[in-house]
């Protein structure tokens, strides 16, 4: 039995990632700020350590026999501009991740990064890791994009001292999302809130396989390398249309025209400069529209044994969680 760190454990990914390593026989020990709710993780035996993201010296304790540390703490945030809260997190948290994991001789650390810091293409094909940074040519370069990219670079630059491994994951779909972040489009759907579609393409992954992913690339994974732990393309509309479908509720039948959808960004872009977080603004009406958020998880397939099925499953699994907590 392995004992493994986890960092951001009571986020969706982070969740899902400590009940598969206790599920496969680990020891779990997760940070977690004082006023961390954790009740939705109740159910796992899970060692929760207060400590300090930012600090080298609590974490090297933390880290002090781990076998392998997974950083999934994140500052998730569709801001089109960087917050200090996204810095320290995103940046700050990796440098300190980093630095303790080297200080305390921990055998890997296996960095959570996003799809956002490849590609897209120049023509619209799927991205693989070796694909160029492209979102700010795209204007899809949003506040959380450009931090998580300058937390990859610096896990990439401490790899000649330290063993480390890079996953990319996609839009990630499934149960434990407590506060909910990728689930809140799930939600909506299932409550009946969302009008209308939108055109534009994602690549929606279970967060079971990319847990599972991760789990691959603490055993198999190559120092150095970075993996895209991607999911099934589709556009919103088929998303939606099969949320719908596993809710028992009818889809939205109406796309959102443009012109629409760009005054509610470029509000939502005015709404930010008063320092208030919105889910609309011009680069999420980006996304919304773009055909060119695709992703290939070939290299993870092959070398970590990840799976890429249908998103069906994991709509399921996440419609039950809220259901049962009364989210939905």
């Amino acid at each position: 039995m392995a004992h493994a760190v986890v960092t951001g454990a009571s986020g969706l990914l982070g969740a899902n990632l400590a009940a598969e390593l206790i599920a496969q026989g680990n020891s779990v020990t997760a940070t977690r700020r004082p006023s961390t709710d954790t009740s939705s993780l109740a159910d796992l035996p899970i060692k929760w350590v207060c400590a300090d993201l930012g600090s080298v010296a609590e974490l090297c304790d933390v880290f002090a026999d781990a076998d392998v540390v997974f950083h999934c703490a994140a500052c998730v945030s569709t801001r089109r501009t960087i917050t200090p809260e996204m810095s320290a997190v995103n940046v700050g948290a990796t440098r300190a991740v980093v630095e303790a994991a080297t200080a305390a001789g921990t055998p890997r650390v296996i960095h959570t990064s996003t799809a956002n810091t490849i590609g897209p293409t120049p023509d619209g094909t799927p991205a693989d890791e070796q694909t160029p940074w492209a979102m700010d040519k795209a204007r899809l370069a949003s506040g959380y994009a450009i931090t998580k990219r300058r937390g990859e670079i610096l896990v990439e630059r401490a790899c000649d001292k330290l063993d480390a491994v890079i996953v990319n994951p996609t839009y990630m779909v499934g149960p434990r999302d407590a506060r909910p972040s990728s689930g809140r489009l799930i939600v909506e759907v299932a409550n009946r809130r969302i009008p209308c579609w939108t055109p534009g393409y994602n690549s929606f992954a279970d967060v079971c396989e990319v847990a599972r992913g991760m789990i691959g690339a603490w055993l198999h994974g190559k120092r150095g390398e970075r993996y895209i732990l991607g999911g099934e393309e589709l556009t919103y509309r088929e998303f939606i249309e099969r949320v719908a479908r596993v809710a028992g509720v009818d889809p939205p039948r109406r796309r959102l025209p443009y012109p629409a959808a760009w005054i509610a960004g470029k509000a939502g872009d005015l709404l930010e400069l008063t320092g208030r977080e919105t889910t609309v603004n011009s680069i999420s009406v980006r996304y919304a529209f773009t055909d060119r958020y695709r992703y290939r998880s070939d290299k993870a397939a092959r070398e970590l044994g990840y799976v890429v099925g249908p998103i069906e499953p994991a709509i399921r699994n996440a419609v039950k969680w809220f259901r049962a907590r009364g989210i939905i």
